[in-house]
């Protein structure tokens, strides 16, 4: 079906709703739409109140995003039963009736993305959701330089999480504003990158970003990086992107990290060129001799800690502190995954 004979459906299924007698205050008036995916068709509904939604059919286990409570849009988990069936429901309500033309056209592209994405139709309406709203994102500054480079380097090692457990999207914690990049509470990643020449010079920025959690373990993964764009070697920005998100399990989940991190799939034309050359990768368990300020060092010592919005520099350059062997590093993503499921 068109757009638009999507969009005279669902129209005329909920004039047929809002013409029936008014439900409990608890019920909906449901009729099923000519959609169907692997966990049972789409359906449209009418509430007490009158307001619209579309429901669209997941599995029970399925936890539902938070976030769009309203006051125009409301998603919600919810439960259909009667005589003979009973199926669990990702509800898209909309609260106010003189938007229901708007959220005619929004369900007309439910119904088209779920029809197209018949095994996995939350995944769909997550992807229609987040393509509206970015029509209202504010413009925001594209990524500059040392923001992709960091960027590029924290994709690395989600992807190798992910290779391991399509859910380890949820370690990711930077974005978000967690002083350590990946974590699952005892055991934390925190991510840094320079340029080819610098040597290895990370910037510490607080003094709880090399902070290891309490009884855990904390390490610094370092990337050495040279750019170079279209046609040269290395890997490239979007291309690393996209390989995350086929691997992960919400898609959708991860663009709104990543939208946090600074990137929006709008700008991806400007992404284009840009490729990465790892000319070095190290980790390094940051131990209590590791060279670091934090909080709980200058506790120690008994230096009063007064001071904020410390940033600093360690040099790592030399043969100490020694990095992990590669097996070591393996063993601690096996953890971080074990640890998390």
């Amino acid at each position: 079906m068109s757009d638009g004979t999507f969009r005279e459906v669902a129209e005329e299924h909920w004039a047929a709703l809002e013409a029936e007698p008014t439900s409990g205050e608890r019920r909906l008036r449901v009729s099923q739409l000519p959609v169907v995916t692997e966990q049972g068709a789409l359906v449209a509904a009418v509430d007490h109140d009158g307001f619209r939604h579309v429901l669209v059919p997941v599995h029970s286990h399925l936890k539902i995003r938070s976030g769009l409570d309203g006051p125009v849009l409301h998603l919600s988990k919810r439960p259909l039963e009667d005589e003979e069936t009973y199926q669990t429901y990702a509800d898209l309500a909309c609260l106010r009736t003189d938007l229901n033309d708007l959220f005619t056209e929004l369900c007309a592209d439910i119904l088209d993305a779920t029809g197209k994405l018949p095994k996995n139709p939350v995944k769909a309406l997550y992807g229609v959701i987040d393509r509206w709203k970015a029509l209202f994102q504010p413009h925001r500054a594209v990524l500059g330089p040392e923001q992709l480079a960091g960027l590029f380097g924290e994709l690395l090692v989600l992807e190798r999480l992910l290779q391991l457990d399509s859910s380890a999207y949820r370690l990711w914690r930077g974005p978000d504003g967690h002083h350590h990049d990946f974590t699952t509470g005892s055991l934390a990643v925190e991510v840094k990158t320079g340029a080819k020449g610098e040597g290895r010079r990370p910037r510490v920025h607080g003094l709880d970003q090399l902070e290891a959690p309490q009884d855990g373990t904390l390490c610094l993964a370092w990337f050495g990086l040279h750019r170079t764009f279209s046609g040269g070697s290395g890997l490239g920005f979007l291309e690393l992107l996209e390989r995350t998100l086929r691997s992960c399990d919400d898609e959708s989940a991860l663009i709104e990290l990543l939208a946090q991190a600074g990137y929006r799939p709008v700008d991806a034309e400007r992404y284009r060129d840009v490729r990465f050359v790892v000319d070095e990768q190290r980790w390094y368990e940051v131990t209590p001799d590791f060279p670091a300020l934090t909080n709980r060092a200058l506790a120690a010592a008994g230096v009063p800690i007064s001071v904020l919005d410390v940033e600093y520099t360690i040099d790592l350059s030399g043969e100490s502190p020694v990095h992990m062997a590669p097996d070591v590093v393996s063993r601690m993503i096996d953890r971080m995954i074990q640890e998390s499921a």
